[in-house]
């Protein structure tokens, strides 16, 4: 039997689904730090691409993808559908697992799909320079590969504890030409106030964010590309869900369960949006985003305003969020360490439309491997989340004797991340929670 579902280049989807028009609720718009009042678009397009800030509110349910956008993803995709057969066999359960593996381009993760439409944008406005942050690499990664194609400077300020455990990545930027500095740094205010604290601060996403938004505002030149939660990079990763459905309907299946790793929501939006209209018709489908028990910001943040960043000059967003001075421990899936969420996918999950769970690291590596040995793929530690929470889904229907089907994707590899299974397997992981990390 073959496992994989594929489709022809003529298939790959020409355009975006924006899940704004179909949402039963409004979502809170962004605030401006200094009024406390929804942002003036003028101010967004001194930070972003102005189609990035354009396509956060808009409302069509279809965005056209740009044809120099289309091909250079077409140089990847579409990408398979694969059952997991083997998995299936080695678990003795009776659901059909399915995944999408999205580690197949350069940059081996789901980043690229925005990164390239963003730098496509920016370079259309004529600007000449990228300044943007990365927790484990995967959108520095996908920036510097983007710059590179569209004739743009890169600059990425990489959460220090990444920077050094992920060396890999690192050497990946700089291959495509972009300029790499750890963060907290001593570039900016921002970065210098807190290694005067503490001098061995490992970084989070937070500290990072303000740094490129000091930098920007300085002078220096440059938009900011962002990675994850705003709505238009929601946007720019449903066809990676827009793929799966139509393979899914080759396969004559529909998913009962849809699982996505969760950092800042991207990822997990770009599999599950384009079903969300569905289950708001009345499939009876399950949505579940996946976090680490150490940075649970849908599980047990708060949903309220919060800025983005640690110095709390962003635009304030309505989302789930540990607040933006957290600090979270030094756990290897860098990508899901960030304090708050997509608007988009809190609104999701406040309204009960999504589900929502948190598993400890030794939990999710121990399930990686099990994944590994039957599939044959090392998957990155964010992704491993999903995987982990879709392993227990299908222990479950083999304890119930349901025969549920289950998508999951695998936002990209794990091929830099040994050292993180280097850790696994010499007992050096160790399972924080939240609250006790906090």
């Amino acid at each position: 039997m073959n496992n994989k579902i594929l489709l022809d280049a003529s298939e790959m989807p020409r355009a975006w689904y924006n899940i704004l028009p179909d949402l039963p609720f409004a979502l809170d718009p962004p605030l401006d730090p200094e009024t406390m009042q929804p942002i003036a678009t003028d101010k967004l397009v001194r930070l972003f691409p102005e189609k990035v800030v354009e396509l956060n509110t808009s409302r069509e349910r279809w965005i056209e993808i740009p044809e120099p956008v289309r091909e250079l993803l077409a140089t990847w995709r579409p990408v398979p559908l694969t059952r997991a057969l083997r998995l299936e066999r080695a678990l003795g359960t009776p659901a059909r697992i399915y995944y999408k593996y999205e580690g197949t381009n350069i940059t081996g993760s789901v980043k690229l799909n925005s990164a390239i439409p963003q730098a496509y944008y920016l370079k259309q406005e004529g600007g000449r320079r990228i300044v943007t942050e990365t927790g484990a690499g995967q959108w520095g990664c996908a920036s510097a590969v983007a710059a590179a194609e569209f004739g743009l400077e890169c600059k990425v300020f990489m959460v220090r504890i990444s920077y050094e455990q992920k060396p890999q990545r690192l050497s990946m930027m700089r291959a495509f030409g972009a300029e790499v500095v750890f963060s907290p740094s001593n570039e900016t205010s921002v970065g210098r106030g807190v290694i005067a604290r503490n001098p061995a601060h490992k970084g989070s996403l937070g500290i990072a964010i303000g740094e490129v938004l000091e930098e920007i505002r300085s002078g220096a030149g440059g938009k900011y590309l962002f990675g994850s939660i705003l709505n238009t990079v929601c946007l720019h990763q449903t066809i990676v869900g827009l793929e799966a459905k139509l393979q899914m309907e080759k396969a004559g299946e529909y998913p009962d369960i849809i699982i996505g790793c969760h950092g800042g929501g991207s990822n997990f939006a770009g599999i599950a949006f384009p079903f969300v209209a569905d289950k708001l018709g009345g499939k009876p489908l399950r949505m579940i985003a996946v976090e680490p028990s150490a940075c649970p910001s849908l599980t047990k943040g708060q949903f309220r305003y919060d800025y983005g960043d640690l110095s709390r000059t962003t635009p304030l967003l309505k989302m789930y969020t540990l607040g933006c001075d957290f600090t979270p421990p030094a756990m290897h899936a860098g990508g899901l360490r960030h304090h708050g969420s997509s608007p988009i996918t809190a609104a999701l999950y406040h309204h009960g439309i999504i589900e929502a769970k948190a598993l400890p690291q030794t939990h999710v590596f121990k399930r990686s491997l099990e994944f590994l040995k039957t599939e044959m793929i090392v998957v990155a530690p964010e992704a491993a989340h999903a995987v982990a929470a879709g392993i227990d889904e299908a222990l479950e229907c083999k304890r119930t004797g349901e025969a549920k089907t289950i998508l999951i994707c695998i936002s990209g590899h794990g091929l830099f991340d040994m050292s993180a299974y280097d850790d696994y397997f010499a007992g050096r992981l160790k399972d924080e929670d939240y609250a006790v990390a906090a």
